[in-house]
């Protein structure tokens, strides 16, 4: 069964390819993609989009037509079962003169298909790992990973270089348990905060960098009544850059905030952006932070059984994944936006 899908539906971005691609190479359903990216400022496949797309068809062998940058059409065939195996991505091909594009849009487009298939695969991915408007390499590490196993994906992150935009040069290894049955998660009630964690990083800049947003995390959050650890950390890179993530640990979950410096920004304020995002979060009592809750649908939409989470806000992306999501009839997903509780009852239809 061919699915159609407009790219311009809801938030009318990257996530509904990326979410449509893992589903393609899952189910073995043919899809076509139109209007792809039509509500952002350049439309059409970006360097990292069109990674995500060549990622995908090369582990489940598929044709596809529109794979260029710009296209806003795509077609995707899948050739048959997604192939365990070693692979590298990198973004850097994509786009003539190299590009900073987010890794870890990629990562996310092929790991699930990768936890399914029969066989442990390892994948490079290269490019950006710390880019505006996509989740860090960080987030996927701390917050993402670590709820996903719980759900029954087994997979470890290494970063072996920082990726910074506009630069990128970042390289991440990925290690990828196959055959894998996923499990849903119930996360209603996060429980008490048990502690804060962070780390202030900064490449090719000087050390006291990264110290001066530690301190001014630390002291932020102990005025809150937070008590946080901030680690300094001074590494090496190809190009300047710096960043403060902050990962939350509840009783029953895990959420995390971050910000990125940039030129003219002062490393307070960095560390200010950072907990300002944390404190908002904490202050909703919700379980689940507004990203994590899309990212949350796709596992859940596989798994065995129900899943309910309650999410800090009820963003655009999450009706638009859910709604991707229901073209395949893979599961019934009700956002009560009043409570902010997400349902995701699996239909069971996957192909034995």
């Amino acid at each position: 069964m061919k699915i159609d899908i407009d790219g311009s539906y809801g938030e009318g971005g990257g996530q509904i390819l990326r979410t449509s691609l893992s589903l393609a190479a899952i189910t073995g359903n043919p899809i076509s993609i139109y209007n792809i990216r039509a509500q952002r400022k350049k439309p059409g496949l970006a360097a990292q989009h069109l990674t995500a797309v060549r990622a995908a068809a090369t582990i489940c062998n598929a044709q596809v037509r529109g794979d260029a940058l710009g296209s806003m059409m795509l077609e995707f065939i899948p050739g048959g079962a997604v192939n365990a195996g070693n692979y590298t991505f990198d973004v850097n091909e994509a786009q003539e003169g190299g590009s900073a594009g987010a890794i870890t849009l990629v990562l996310q487009t092929v790991l699930l298909p990768l936890s399914l298939a029969s066989g442990d695969s390892h994948v490079t991915l290269r490019g950006g790992t710390h880019v505006p408007f996509s989740p860090p390499i960080t987030y996927i590490e701390q917050v993402y990973l670590p709820l996903l196993k719980r759900m029954g994906v087994q997979a470890k992150i290494e970063l072996d270089a920082w990726g910074w935009y506009p630069q990128g040069g970042g390289v991440v290894q990925l290690q990828v348990n196959g055959g894998q049955k996923f499990n849903g998660i119930n996360l209603k009630e996060r429980g008490n905060l048990q502690k804060v964690r962070g780390l202030a990083v900064v490449t090719e800049l000087p050390s006291h960098i990264p110290q001066r947003m530690a301190s001014r995390a630390e002291n932020l959050l102990r005025a809150a009544d937070l008590q946080a650890v901030v680690q300094p950390s001074r590494n090496k890179g190809i190009a300047p850059g710096a960043g403060l993530f902050l990962t939350a640990e509840y009783e029953n979950s895990l959420a995390g905030f971050g910000a990125l410096g940039r030129l003219g920004l002062p490393a307070e304020k960095v560390a200010q952006m950072a907990c300002e995002e944390l404190l908002k979060f904490h202050q909703t009592g919700a379980a689940v932070d507004e990203h994590l809750a899309d990212q949350l649908l796709l596992p859940a939409a596989l798994a065995s059984h129900l899943s309910e989470y309650q999410t800090a806000k009820v963003s655009m992306h999450l009706k638009t994944n859910a709604w991707v999501i229901e073209k395949f009839e893979l599961a019934k997903i009700t956002v009560d936006e009043v409570q902010k509780m997400v349902r995701v009852q699996p239909s069971l239809l996957l192909p034995s």
